[in-house]
């Protein structure tokens, strides 16, 4: 007993200083970036760049004792032929350096292609090469490292000016849905719309932490051979390339487990065992081009594949069909869609009828408001199990858990934390789903977890799967209303989404 006491506190002591640890050269890396600001440098151009030197400096790192160990930086436009120069000299051999890392193969080219320098204040672009140069980050944990990312991508989402907010789902929430589904080694995982890839670290920590004293085969195929992945936006893919980096995802000779571009145009060539995804909010696919005023004008874009159910420019409809098409025949999927993918009719009901004949979607996971950086978002999240081919519909049963209704939650005074979604892991029950039992019944109507048959979601109104059933007691009793603060989050966020369908009510009339 006195051991495991021990053992306790010497592991709470290790955490306390890793935490300190993260917080220092966080802030450290930040306060640089706030005086970057002033000259209109954003976050995410800021972060770009310490994407780009980080690299360098970490290559050089590894290139000395005791590694030795080359990352194919070719030798004039290494760290050292960085760090000693200032001034223009400085930014002539950082201009050159990215030029020239830019056309090699791997992950290097893709981090460094059609890199520049957007610090154009020379002293302050000194001053951050030096802030890099004061750590050794090699000698950093993979958790320190990829922690301090993560803090610094985190942070950079907080950025709604320049939306990348969008780009990142809740923390809280991949752990949960990684949880939930419970990965296995040796299996492979996907996300066509990936961000900074965070589903990609959940379920590599997931799989380190749960399986212990995994073969020297199994940790090189988490490393090189678990992850396939998509990213449209090209800052954001070279990002998330220096996330798994530095996760120790990727061999940075070898192939690139993600790839950069739109993940709908074409079918994956690819087909895995997971996919855990949240696609880019919005409802519809566009394109621009310009038109014979010269006008820019949008268009809605429609995916023709002859491997999708039906055709839409619904592109969260579109994502749906296309995880499907990602899924071996046993495949397993968690995925946020906002509330239309449960009730619009058309196209969607087409969706979710397919998917109730093809697969056992056996979860639905309504989710709070205030918990994403883009307003106005309601959304679920929905888990299926894809399952061989045969007659009649592979779902039987959906189990839905109400986290919406009544739950209020802010992304500063008050963010969902994991610990809020452990009842619903608990009632998900991922050891053994098919032994699970309801919180609901008529004795206790506001009981979160419910089941609803394959035949009560069919005979509803365009098999809508928008249910709800406990009471929101803000609507009855004044005592128990949330905070002013979260109170005007919310009705923000209702105005948000009813002027969205109300834009797309207006593109229809037109």
């Amino acid at each position: 007993m006195k051991l495991m006491y021990k053992f306790v506190v010497v592991e709470r002591v290790v955490k306390n200083k890793m935490t300190e640890q993260i917080d220092v050269i966080t802030k450290k890396v930040w306060s640089i970036c706030y005086v970057l600001r002033d000259d209109g440098v954003s976050y995410s151009d800021y972060l770009e760049q310490l994407t780009y030197l980080l690299f360098l400096k970490m290559a050089y790192e590894y290139s000395q004792p005791p590694y030795k160990k080359s990352l194919g930086i070719p030798e004039k436009f290494t760290w050292e032929h960085l760090r000693d120069k200032r001034g223009a000299e400085l930014e002539t051999q950082y201009k050159l350096t990215l030029e020239e890392l830019g056309k090699q193969s791997g992950i290097l080219g893709a981090i460094f292609n059609k890199a520049v320098n957007k610090i154009n204040d020379a002293t302050k672009f000194y001053r951050v090469v030096q802030m890099i140069d004061a750590e050794q980050w090699v000698k950093l944990s993979p958790d320190v490292k990829g922690a301090i990312y993560e803090g610094i991508l985190a942070k950079n989402a907080e950025d709604t000016k320049s939306g990348a907010g969008q780009y990142f789902t809740p923390r809280a929430l991949i752990k949960a849905m990684v949880a939930c589904v419970r990965p296995e080694p040796m299996k492979t995982i996907a996300d066509p719309c990936c961000g900074t890839g965070g589903f990609f670290l959940a379920a590599q920590q997931f799989i380190t932490d749960t399986y212990k004293g995994m073969t020297r085969e199994q940790n090189k195929f988490l490393k090189e051979s678990t992850f396939f992945g998509n990213e449209l936006v090209a800052t954001t893919y070279k990002m998330a390339l220096m996330n798994l980096y530095l996760h120790n995802i990727g061999d940075i000779f070898g192939d690139i487990p993600i790839r950069q571009g739109d993940a709908l145009l074409q079918p994956a060539p690819y087909s895995v065992d997971y996919v855990l995804t949240n696609p880019p909010f919005g409802k519809k696919s566009s394109m621009t081009f310009t038109n014979e005023e010269g006008e820019d004008v949008k268009d809605d874009l429609v995916y023709n594949r002859a491997d999708f159910w039906t055709t839409t420019s619904n592109k969260q409809l579109n994502f749906v069909q296309h995880i499907n098409t990602l899924l071996k025949i046993t495949g397993k999927a968690a995925v946020v869609v906002p509330d239309n993918v449960l009730f619009e009719g058309g196209a969607g009901e087409t969706v979710r009828k397919k998917l109730l004949e093809i697969a056992d979607l056996h979860t639905i996971l309504r989710l709070p408001t205030g918990i994403f950086y883009k307003p106005g978002v309601k959304a679920n999240v929905i888990f299926f199990d894809k399952q061989p081919p045969g007659e009649g519909y592979k779902t039987k049963e959906i189990w839905y858990y109400d986290f919406r209704t009544n739950m209020h939650f802010t992304l500063k005074k008050n963010p969902m934390q994991f610990e809020d979604l452990a009842d619903f892991i608990k009632c998900y029950n991922p050891e053994n789903r098919f032994e699970r039992q309801q919180t609901w019944s008529e004795n206790n109507p506001d009981g979160r977890w419910r089941k609803f048959t394959l035949d009560e979601i069919l005979q509803r109104d365009q098999t809508s799967m928008d249910i709800f059933w406990i009471k929101d007691k803000s609507l009855t009793d004044l005592d128990n209303l949330p905070d002013p603060d979260v109170l005007a989050d919310e009705i923000i966020e209702n105005l948000q989404s009813a002027l969205a369908n109300f834009e797309t009510l207006k593109r229809k009339l037109n």
